[in-house]
């Protein structure tokens, strides 16, 4: 029988690919004078210990907490997709809009649309540099080529894109539902609706991958795939091939090595 595959996940960086499976990381960014650097580690934190439903996607947000910045006290070259002053403006022009909208006198569904809308806009932007989006088409052929033991194209069915439907949809009915909270709990309230927003929508994620043929999972997806294949992901040179394969590498020696050590 075939071993099983490591279940991986991945980022896109400006200068290059950060792959983690369940146990480890490793990030290889390629160097302004042209050569390749890359650093691994054993994870601190392991959200994929978190097996209760709704509790899992805030284990992994959680992860990222922990996990991105250790990447830069171990790799300080590498450069983060929101760290631009661009994406940090959209941040602030997202903020904005939001405000006005729910400001208006339009409609409470209206409204939270919108604004789930406008709080996507710092993704979209930072996916527009031309580098991080051939790294992002680097990252997925190279994990995609792994878990399914042949070439793969740049677009990959468990990209986090995919998630653009689910959180719309959860974000929009969360927010709409603490809007009618009294005044002096709305805020709470819009807290609880955004964790819950995301907890849902991994959910939902999770459902749609051992369900890919559903057509309520093809129409949530498709946000994100339209996303993944009009914006998100470009066609890598052999140079970026590499830094994204020389992760996958190191992240995979890790993995294993955590496989067989003793509980």
């Amino acid at each position: 029988m075939a071993e099983e595959k490591i279940r991986l996940g991945g980022m896109a960086l400006a200068n290059g690919v950060l792959v983690h499976g369940p146990n480890a990381w490793a990030c290889a960014v390629r160097m302004p004078d042209g050569t390749l650097k890359h650093a691994s580690a054993f994870k601190r934190f392991r959200a994929s210990r978190v097996e209760q439903p709704l509790l899992r996607g805030p284990a992994r947000i959680a992860e990222a907490f922990t996990l991105l910045p250790e990447v830069r006290r171990e790799l300080p070259e590498a450069r983060l997709p929101f760290e631009r002053p661009v994406v940090l403006a959209a941040m602030a022009g997202g903020i904005v809009v939001t405000q006005l909208v729910r400001s208006s006198r339009l409609g409470a569904a209206t409204k939270e649309l919108i604004a789930a809308f406008a709080s996507m806009a710092p993704a979209v932007v930072a996916l527009r540099g031309q580098s991080l989006a051939a790294y992002h088409g680097a990252e997925h052929i190279s994990i995609g080529t792994y878990e399914h033991g042949e070439p793969r194209e740049k677009e990959h069915e468990r990209c986090g894109s995919h998630l653009v439907g689910p959180l719309l949809v959860t974000m929009a009915a969360g927010n709409s539902l603490a809007a009618k909270a009294p005044p002096q709990l709305r805020g709470p309230a819009k807290l609880v609706a955004a964790v819950g927003a995301l907890a849902t929508s991994t959910e939902l994620f999770a459902w749609m991958a051992r369900n890919p043929e559903s057509r309520v999972s093809k129409l949530l997806a498709r946000p994100g795939h339209e996303l993944q294949h009009r914006l998100a992901t470009a066609e890598p040179t052999p140079e970026q091939l590499e830094v994204a394969e020389t992760a996958l590498a190191e992240c995979l020696r890790l993995e294993e090595e955590a496989r067989g050590a003793p509980d």
